[in-house]
């Protein structure tokens, strides 16, 4: 027996042919922006723990903390490196805790942004992605020519790729929207 429901303004309609229809007529999601919606999202994961991380530390001699770690770790107390750590630990304090967590849980809640915005292909996420990412570069390059290391080599090619598919994909998204011609002989694009 075919389900039949009544139309708002017309006759009835089988739900089961129109679920058909409509999934049929869906595109399929960009997977490269599914992609960075997912970088973007583990972006947003490891800052949502930096700012968590930061509110817990609240009230505490981070000294203190660090040394517990440093044991729990076995580093050794004469390493130059845990030394450079501890010595620093003492500029931090409360306040500047909560502005670090309160700048993380920030970036966190634009990076959930720009990922949902990019899953759903919004043309806002998409531009919100492309302008973040590349105020951002100069930052990354100036890091890596302060400091070579692969991480950083690493997050400027990703970071970059992103910043010139989006551009590309922004580019041929306004070409398609100048040119009626173009959206008109390729239907499944507009």
């Amino acid at each position: 027996m075919k389900k039949t429901a009544q139309g708002a303004f017309g006759p009835p309609f089988n739900m089961t042919e129109s679920a058909l229809k409509l999934a049929h007529t869906r595109k399929p999601h960009n997977k490269v922006l599914i992609l960075i919606a997912v970088y973007k999202s583990l972006q947003a994961l490891l800052f949502v723990a930096v700012g968590v991380g930061a509110l817990r530390l609240l009230h505490q001699d981070i000294g203190d903390v660090l040394d517990n770690l440093r044991e729990a770790l076995h580093f050794s107390p004469e390493s130059r490196l845990v030394n450079f750590i501890l010595d620093k630990a003492s500029l931090i304090d409360d306040p500047m805790l909560r502005r670090i967590g309160l700048v993380a849980f920030s970036y966190a809640a634009v990076s959930f942004a720009e990922g949902i915005g990019l899953y759903l292909e919004k043309a806002w996420g998409e531009l919100l992605t492309l302008l973040i990412t590349a105020s951002f570069l100069p930052w990354e390059i100036f890091e890596v020519f302060h400091r070579l290391t692969w991480l950083r080599v690493g997050l400027l090619v990703i970071n970059t790729l992103v910043l010139f598919y989006l551009l590309k994909l922004v580019a041929s998204r306004k070409k398609l929207a100048d040119d009626p011609d173009a959206s008109a002989a390729d239907p499944e694009r507009s």
